[in-house]
């Protein structure tokens, strides 16, 4: 039988926060036992981008979303900034998985210069140093020297960077249907299933050409 696959899914203080909500549904509907964290300035983004109240306290959070999204008993456990206990806070329990999404500038600054002043960035520090996917969402525009400058430095340590930029070749209809292409390919980054949107190519139904002598 195969084991459950875990991720940690962070959201921090950048827009985006639709991205982010998003791809917690889909984990949990993936079957994903997920570890969730949020920022203080998470909290306020989803406030204003989604009119979301994010509780303050990790049980509440966390009833709130099992209820939200119907995940399983056990499936969802959210962990406080500061909860140094949590098991993503050591490389002898690390999750298979982390996304930071949406990953702000201040957390992403941290992480190059390898901080780890909370539970976020130490979760992500453990992630780079047991060589485990991280996947890092930032959302910026435009972006500054340092900005490219410790995208460059975190890609070299072996995370992703993933932007949030939307493609347009499967015709989106919504706002929801952008949001979906970037989350699909995030869940592909995290090697989660899924079935958001077309994939380029997919649709083609020409017969093969066959070169001839």
């Amino acid at each position: 039988m195969t084991a459950q696959k875990t991720v940690t899914l962070a959201l921090t203080g950048a827009s985006g926060m639709p991205y982010g909500i998003r791809l917690l549904e889909c984990l949990l509907g993936a079957g994903t036992r997920v570890h969730l964290m949020y920022s203080p300035a998470a909290q306020i983004v989803a406030k204003q981008e989604l009119e979301l109240t994010l509780p303050t306290q990790p049980a509440a959070a966390a009833s709130y979303f099992a209820e939200r999204f119907a995940a399983k008993p056990g499936q969802l456990t959210v962990f406080g900034r500061e909860d140094w206990l949590a098991p993503l806070a050591s490389g002898s329990n690390p999750a298979d998985a982390m996304a930071v999404c949406p990953c702000s500038m201040g957390t992403l600054g941290a992480l190059a210069a390898g901080l780890a002043d909370n539970l976020i960035e130490r979760a992500a520090d453990v992630m780079l140093k047991e060589r485990r996917p991280l996947i890092l969402v930032p959302r910026e525009t435009p972006l500054s020297a340092i900005h490219l400058e410790n995208m460059l430095k975190l890609a070299r340590a072996g995370a992703v960077i993933l932007p949030p930029a939307p493609g347009f070749y499967g015709h989106p209809q919504s706002i929801g249907d952008l949001v979906d292409f970037v989350v699909a390919r995030i869940l592909d980054q995290l090697d989660v299933r899924h079935a958001l949107g077309p994939r380029w190519g997919a649709a083609r139904t020409a017969a093969p050409t066959v070169l001839r002598a």
